[in-house]
């Protein structure tokens, strides 16, 4: 009788194994698909239009519409949900989720079975069926899960960063391209000057009012200036580029940029120590991983205690059929897992220091980044109001000595070449500030990391702001 019943539950006990087991199945690589899709992205806008009104206000434009062309707030959100980095964030995060889901399951019971064959004749066949049960009771596994969680947690504080750093990257890149633009314009600009002032120059040394030489510098300066042309127009290339591989876009979006200097919200906070502490999102990671050091250690002090392991069975020797049972328990007497404790704590010591220095570095960077951005407020506002100002009432005056025919053709040169240099240090001083201005608004953090996801909540993906996968 025991013997039937031990196989039946054996039997059922390995058609429920071969049930529950998940089975392989291959899914190839296809980049063919995936270039196809990359092409279309523009086209079927709609699950971006969607993602955007799902921002709920968190830096996004109040409307998406790309027929009049991409915005650099509107570049944000195309680049939240398409930006290759942040796609593989999103799917490491989706690991770690795994991992907390799975995280404190039961050890899986043992199964076992022992057979002798006597040579003897008249000996019987001895054999021994036992499956073994591990019972949890030291509460190890309720404290893997709650380690799984903080590691979740650190995975979701790090898409968060990586987010926020991807949309100051952006505002900074998206300036360098407008400034990589305007030049082009300026450049141009000067070229069409220069243009005038050779046709004058030519007109001179047919009157051999200027000689061989000064005729010859002015048409170097406009050769040199046509090459100055060719390489900003590569510039803007090259910034073009970037633009789109931080947005996740193929190549032809380009005609869809426009170029204007993103607005940054100006972040005012009495305390930015506090700021940076409550809502920085590279100290919420450190804060996160410092969590993780402390769950490492609860679990490390809970394997000293034991669990036990329980069995039963049935078996036979020489026809004298017999139950079986079996109990163990490892007593912690010397090892006690001391080695695993002592690691967990120098690692939380570390996580501890990391997390401090993190700090120490952010509210250094903060405050360079607060004297950097007055400086260059200052001097933008005395080129833009002093400098530029004086350089285009020169030209006017010189314009008019011209139309009343007098020409100096070098000082009409040294004129317009000083006015190009104005200009372009303006354009250069307007991206300097803008990215002294992102580096302050990065490091004070975002508004909605004020009150950053408790530690170990059971979080979805959703929780984050989520993109393409």
């Amino acid at each position: 009788m025991y013997f039937n019943l031990w196989r039946n539950v054996s039997f059922s006990a390995l058609a429920f194994f071969i049930v529950g087991c998940q089975s392989y199945e291959a899914t190839p690589l296809n980049l063919g698909s995936y270039r196809n899709s990359l092409e279309k992205r523009l086209i079927d806008i709609e699950p971006v239009a969607e993602f955007a009104n799902r921002l709920n206000g968190n830096g996004a434009p109040s409307t998406f519409e790309i027929s009049d062309g991409i915005s650099p707030a509107e570049g944000e959100v195309i680049a939240l949900f398409y930006n290759p980095d942040l796609r593989i964030a999103r799917l490491e995060a989706g690991a770690a989720l795994a991992n907390f889901e799975t995280a404190g399951l039961w050890e899986d019971p043992v199964f076992g079975f022992d057979g002798a064959e006597i040579s003897s004749p008249s000996a019987p066949f001895e054999f021994g069926i036992m499956g073994n049960l591990t019972i949890p009771i030291s509460g190890r596994l309720k404290v893997e899960k709650a380690r799984a969680g903080t590691a979740y947690e650190a995975q979701l504080r790090k898409l968060v960063d990586a987010e926020w750093n991807l949309r100051s990257e952006l505002r900074s890149h998206w300036a360098k391209w407008t400034s990589a633009t305007l030049q082009v314009e300026l450049i141009n600009e000067v070229i069409k000057q220069l243009e005038h002032i050779n046709a004058i120059a030519n007109t001179l040394f047919e009157a051999s009012e200027i000689n061989r030489v000064e005729h010859r510098l002015l048409q170097v300066e406009l050769a040199s200036n046509r090459v100055l042309a060719t390489e900003a127009t590569l510039k803007v290339l090259e910034t073009e580029l970037e633009l789109l591989n931080l947005m996740g876009l193929p190549t032809k979006s380009a005609q869809l940029l426009t170029p204007e200097f993103p607005s940054i919200d100006t972040t005012f906070v009495e305390d930015e120590t506090a700021r940076i502490i409550d809502a920085n999102t590279e100290l919420a990671i450190q804060f996160a991983k410092y969590q993780v050091a402390e769950e490492s250690l609860r679990l490390e002090i809970k394997k000293q205690y034991p669990d036990i392991v329980i069995g039963s069975g049935y078996g036979s020797e020489f026809n004298d059929h017999r139950v079986l049972f079996g109990l163990s328990i490892p007593l912690s007497i010397w090892n006690r897992n001391q080695a695993g404790i002592a690691n967990a704590r120098s690692q939380r010591e570390v996580a501890r220091a990391e997390a401090e220095t993190t700090f120490a570095r952010l509210f250094r960077e903060l405050a360079f980044a607060n004297t950097t951005l007055r400086i260059k407020q200052t001097q933008h506002a005395y080129f833009e109001d002093e400098i530029v100002p004086m350089l285009e009432e020169q030209t006017r005056d010189i314009n008019a000595i011209v139309e009343l025919g007098e020409v100096d053709t070098f000082i009409l040169l040294e004129t317009i070449t000083r006015q190009f240099e104005a200009k372009q240090r303006l354009l250069d001083l307007q991206v300097a500030e803008l990215d002294a201005s992102i580096t302050v608004h990065r490091i004070l953090g975002p508004d909605y990391q004020l009150n950053p996801t408790p530690i170990n909540r059971e979080l979805t993906q959703e929780d984050t702001l989520g993109g393409v996968q």
